[in-house]
């Protein structure tokens, strides 16, 4: 094939490979504000089904947000209220603990005293690898730590803006999707509105799915770690709740985290806490698996299990947590494509 003129065939294929290397840096750049937006868009998704059963026993779409909004933060605010009261007080024990620690290792016969409890352990040797490691190490633990200083600001602050932008999102949900509507070719519009619903009906219910068997563990959690005398049973079911909002490995990590906890020595646990715990877990995570997600998610989205896994670990690779969260709706939206969209195309072929 004789090429008219090189110059501009180079000129032009240069142009698009800047473009692309463009848009990529662009994406790159922008990831953090394209996570904020993906995260409050699935949550704008998740209360729209609240907002669309409201709406249908006669409230107006204003106050339908407004209570769906205030009932979320009334949750999340009562939650805190549970957990904030526990780690101030162990936080004022530990204040408290700090003199006296303060003032133990300050003694002469401090290092004497350890070497005598134990008496097979070289506390010479480990002074000097403690030393020797944070001198040559201050410089990055300093740097490390005003880094997760950074982070937490910065998580705070992304909060605050994925807050903002639910808010933006639930309320302007529905001209969202007629503007979109608009960008496709009359002829498919309807076609594509009609598939555009079932898919964020479906993510929608999925996120209510999870939030309510997040919820269920919490609760369950909370009663049966009071009856049995765990240490700290709200600041535990807290974190029963929020790790059962991740798909597929949440529930079992968030359990072992607990029995974890429940085997620290001098918190008030005991041997025949931390076995019932265990046991309790164990019995919850098989119900949940085969009674409680099953019923909850039956009606929300319909994914093969295999599918399930694979969608999770690729999602939690590429977006970390976000990424767990928001894989196994989006794999049903693919699934819904599939079979609505491609294979009857296939067919007519």
């Amino acid at each position: 094939m004789k090429i008219q003129n090189a110059f501009r065939v180079g000129l032009i294929g240069t142009l698009g490979v800047g473009l692309g290397l463009l848009i990529i840096t662009s994406v790159v750049s922008l990831q953090t504000i394209i996570v904020y937006i993906g995260a409050a868009l699935f949550i704008a998704l998740g209360l729209d089904p609240a907002v669309s059963w409201l709406q249908k026993r006669k409230f107006p779409r204003w106050a339908a947000i407004l209570t769906v909004v205030a009932g979320v933060v009334g949750v999340l605010t009562g939650l805190v209220f549970a957990v904030v009261p526990i780690i101030v007080d162990q936080v004022s024990a530990l204040s408290r603990a700090i003199p006296d620690l303060v003032k133990a290792v300050n003694t002469a016969t401090f290092l004497a005293d350890i070497q005598k409890q134990f008496p097979g352990l070289d506390v010479d040797a480990v002074v000097k690898s403690a030393t020797d490691f944070l001198g040559t190490n201050l410089t990055t633990i300093t740097t490390t730590a005003i880094q997760s200083g950074l982070a937490i600001i910065s998580g705070l602050f992304g909060a605050l803006i994925i807050v903002i932008l639910t808010l933006y999102f639930t309320a302007s949900l529905n001209s969202m999707k007629r503007g979109v509507y608009q960008l496709v070719p009359a002829s498919k519009r309807e076609r594509f509105a009609d598939l555009s619903d079932q898919i964020t009906t479906a993510v929608g219910r999925y996120v209510v799915g999870q939030a309510a068997l997040a919820a269920c563990n919490g609760v369950l959690s909370f009663i049966f770690l009071s009856i049995i005398g765990a240490p700290f049973p709200a600041l535990l079911a807290f974190i029963a709740f929020l790790f059962s909002l991740i798909p597929l490995v949440g529930t079992i990590t968030g359990s072992v985290i607990i029995v974890l906890t429940c085997l620290i020595p001098g918190i008030g646990s005991s041997t025949e806490t931390v076995i019932a715990a265990a046991i309790y877990y164990l019995i919850y995570m098989q119900v949940e698996a085969y009674v409680l997600s099953p019923h909850i998610m039956s009606r929300a989205v319909a994914v093969p299990g295999a599918v399930v896994v694979i969608a999770a670990l690729a999602g939690g690779s590429l977006l970390g947590l976000l990424g767990a969260l928001i894989a196994i709706p989006v794999a049903a939206s693919a699934l819904m494509i599939i079979k609505q969209v491609v294979i009857p195309r296939q067919n007519e072929l």
